[in-house]
């Protein structure tokens, strides 16, 4: 029984694996979507589901030394780190201008101020 938990978990982090590489494929084509947070839960799955992936994910050119660089040290390229906190203060404003209610937008700010400020902390390579 606990056998086929397991089956499951390793399926079920597999899946949103992928589901984050996705998200991280589209995040390269449209600016507003940032890459790098979804390429880093994607490892993160990985390395607990399927080394196989795990490897390919990280020999990548372009994105491997980005991941080798958050597990080793915690610290994401600048410019990384530059465009996901300018595209949060854009989404932020965007959200606001659509939704035209003060309360929501508070719930907004609020929403995205964990995130924001633990991406504003982090440290930058290179």
């Amino acid at each position: 029984m606990a056998q086929l938990g397991n089956k499951g978990k390793v399926l079920f982090l597999k899946g949103t694996g992928i589901f984050f590489v996705g998200l991280a494929m589209i995040g390269i084509v449209l600016p507003i979507l940032p890459t790098t947070p979804f390429l880093l839960v994607a490892a993160a799955c990985f390395a607990k589901s399927s080394p196989r992936l795990q490897q390919r994910l990280l020999a990548n050119k372009t994105f491997g030394p980005l991941i080798h660089d958050w597990q080793k040290h915690r610290s994401i390229p600048k410019r990384a780190k530059r465009i996901a906190l300018l595209t949060m203060v854009l989404s932020v404003c965007w959200s606001a201008f659509m939704l035209k209610n003060v309360l929501l937008t508070a719930l907004v700010v609020v929403l995205i101020a964990g995130p924001f400020i633990f991406l504003w902390r982090l440290p930058e390579s290179r």
